[in-house]
C-alpha cells in the first residue's frame, strides 16, 4: 500500500470523527451503566478510520518513473485485503460468542500480545521496503525521524508482544501464578534495557539490518523478563499495563504510515491505560515504577508464598444456617471474587438478593478495584445479571459500612478480604487495602475447599475468625441452596 498523495480534507475530517467516537467510548467505558453505548461508539470509530484507510491508502498497481503518485487500483490485492479483514472479523465475532467471562481476562492478554506483534510486523515490513512507505529516498536511506519511530514501534511492541504472552500462561494455569525469580533479575533487566535504547540510539545513525534487528530480539526477550517474577494477584495492574504498551505500539507506528487515526488511537489507549495501571497502583500501595521496571510482586514476601492452608480450627456453616442469618438482617453486603465468576454464580447472586430485599433486608455489593483477574471483572459480571448499578459499590465508599452490616458474604474473593495485608509485613499482599468484611458481625465465606489458596498463594486468615463461617461448595451450587432455603 501506499499513500495515493497527500491526504485530502475529507480523509483527515473522517479520522478527527473517528477520533471522537474513541473519546467518547472511552467515557462511556467508564462506566457499567453507559458501557455499551460506549462499545458502540468505540466500533463506530473504528469502522470509520477502516474503511476510511481502505478506501485513501489502497492497493496500487505501480508508480510513475519519479516514483511519485501511484497507478490504479490493484483490485486483486484489494480483494486480499479485504478477505483478510473478512476472516479477522469472523474469527473475532465467533471468539466474542464462545470465550466465557472466566476467561475474559486470558483473551484480553491474546488480543494485547496481537496488537505487539503487528506493530513488530509493520515496523519489519517498513524496514525491508522502506521506499513503499514513502520513509526514505531513491538511494534507500530510510529518514532519521522514520528510524525514531521504527525503532520505538517495533521495540514496544515486541515486549507488549512477549510480556502478554507471558500473562496469558499465568492467567491461563498453563505457567505458575508464582513470582519466577531469576538470580540478577534487575541487572539482567537493566542492561537488557539499555541495551535497547542504545540500540535505537544507534540506529538513527546507521541503518544496518542487525542494529533492526538486534534490538527486535532484545525487546522480545525484556518482554518475558519482566512479566515472569510478577506475581499472580498483581496481574490485573499488569494486564492493564500491557494495554498502555500496545497503544503506544500502535502510535508509534502510526507516525510510521503517516496514519493520524492510528496515532490518534493508539495514544488514546496508551495514555487511558497508563492512567488505569495508575489509579490501581494507588489503590493496592504499590509503586507505579516498579510495574514498568518489572519488579513488581518480587519482592521476598510475593516469594513466599506458599500454596499450604494454615491448620487452625474453624466454623463450617450450611446452606440452611446462611439464609436463617441473611433473613434476619438488616444489611448484608455481599463481596463478590473471582470465585463467583469461575462458577458462573452471578445470576443466583442476583435472584438470592431479588429474595433478600422481598424480606426488607438492604443489601449492597462490594467491588475492589482487582477483584477477579482484570479491571472491572466483577462489575462486568454483576451487569451482565442485571444487579442495579445503585447497589454496586466501589472500594473507597463501602468499606466504612461493614463494621454496621449483619453479614458479610464473600463469594470467592480471597485475596483482597485477607486482613493479612494490612498486619502481615511479610504477605506479598501487604499493603493492598482490602474489604474490611471481618469488621461484619457475620462473615458467610464461600470456598470449594479449605485445601486451595487465593491467587497470590497465601492463605486468607479470615477463615479462621471467631465470627466467620465457612460454606465449603461450588458457589453457584451453594447460593442456589441457600435460595431454596429462604423458602424453609
Amino acid at each position: 500500500m501506499h499513500e495515493t498523495a497527500a491526504a485530502p480534507a475529507w480523509v483527515m475530517l473522517a479520522y478527527l470523527i473517528a477520533g471522537i467516537c474513541f473519546v467518547l467510548a472511552l467515557r462511556g467505558l467508564s462506566s457499567p451503566e453507559s458501557s455499551r453505548r460506549g462499545n458502540r461508539l468505540g466500533m463506530t470509530g473504528m469502522a470509520i478510520a477502516v474503511v476510511t484507510t481502505l478506501v485513501h491508502y489502497r492497493p496500487l498497481s505501480g508508480h510513475d518513473d519519479a516514483g511519485g503518485m501511484l497507478a490504479g487500483t490493484d483490485w486483486t490485492l484489494f480483494g486480499e485485503v479485504l478477505a483478510a479483514v473478512a476472516i479477522g472479523a469472523v474469527i473475532g465475532v465467533v471468539t466474542a460468542r464462545r470465550i466465557a467471562m472466566t476467561a475474559m481476562p486470558q483473551l484480553v492478554a491474546a488480543f494485547h500480545s496481537l496488537v505487539g506483534l503487528a506493530a513488530v510486523a509493520v515496523a519489519a515490513a517498513a524496514f525491508l521496503n522502506p521506499i513503499a512507505f514513502g520513509i526514505a529516498g531513491a538511494d534507500g536511506i530510510i529518514h532519521q525521524v522514520s528510524r525514531v519511530e521504527m525503532g520505538l514501534g517495533s521495540a514496544i511492541g515486541a515486549i507488549t508482544f512477549s510480556g502478554s504472552v507471558i500473562a496469558f500462561l499465568k492467567l491461563n494455569g498453563n505457567m505458575s501464578g508464582k513470582p519466577i525469580m531469576l538470580p540478577l533479575r534487575h541487572l539482567i533487566n537493566l542492561g537488557t534495557l539499555a541495551g535497547i535504547v542504545a540500540l535505537v540510539g544507534y540506529f538513527t545513525q546507521d541503518q544496518a539490518p542487525w542494529i533492526f534487528w538486534t534490538l527486535t530480539g532484545l525487546s522480545f526477550a525484556i518482554g518475558f523478563l519482566l512479566i515472569i517474577p510478577i506475581g499472580g494477584a498483581d496481574m490485573p495492574v499488569v494486564v492493564s499495563m500491557l494495554n498502555s504498551y500496545s497503544g503506544w505500539a500502535a502510535a508509534a507506528m502510526g507516525f510510521t504510515l503517516q496514519n493520524s487515526a492510528m496515532i490518534i488511537t493508539g495514544a488514546l489507549v496508551g495514555s487511558s491505560g497508563a492512567i488505569l495501571s495508575y489509579i490501581m497502583c494507588r489503590a493496592m500501595n504499590r509503586n507505579f515504577i516498579s510495574v514498568i521496571a518489572g519488579g513488581f510482586g518480587g519482592g521476598e514476601g510475593a516469594a513466599a508464598g506458599g500454596d499450604a492452608a494454615i491448620d487452625r480450627p474453624w466454623k463450617r456453616g450450611s446452606a440452611e444456617d446462611a439464609a436463617f442469618l441473611m433473613k434476619q438482617a438488616e444489611l448484608v453486603i455481599i463481596a463478590p471474587g473471582y470465585g463467583m465468576a469461575v462458577a458462573q454464580a452471578q445470576h443466583a447472586v442476583r435472584e438470592m438478593t431479588d429474595l433478600l430485599k422481598a424480606e426488607g433486608v438492604a443489601v449492597k455489593f462490594a467491588i475492589h478495584p482487582v477483584a477477579g483477574r482484570m479491571p472491572g471483572h466483577m462489575n462486568v459480571l454483576l451487569a451482565e445479571a442485571s444487579v442495579p448499578y445503585d447497589d454496586v459499590f466501589e472500594l473507597e465508599d463501602i468499606n466504612s459500612e461493614f463494621a454496621r452490616a449483619d453479614v458479610a458474604f464473600v463469594i470467592g474473593a480471597n485475596d483482597v478480604t485477607n486482613p493479612a495485608a494490612k498486619t502481615d509485613k511479610s504477605s506479598p499482599i501487604y499493603g493492598m487495602p482490602v474489604l474490611d468484611v471481618e469488621k461484619a458481625k457475620t462473615v458467610l465465606f464461600v470456598k470449594r475447599s479449605m485445601g486451595g489458596v487465593g491467587y497470590a498463594g497465601v492463605d486468607n486468615e479470615l477463615f479462621y475468625r471467631d465470627n466467620t463461617m465457612m460454606l465449603l461448595a461450588d458457589a453457584k451450587k451453594m447460593v442456589e441452596e441457600i435460595v431454596k432455603s429462604f423458602g424453609h
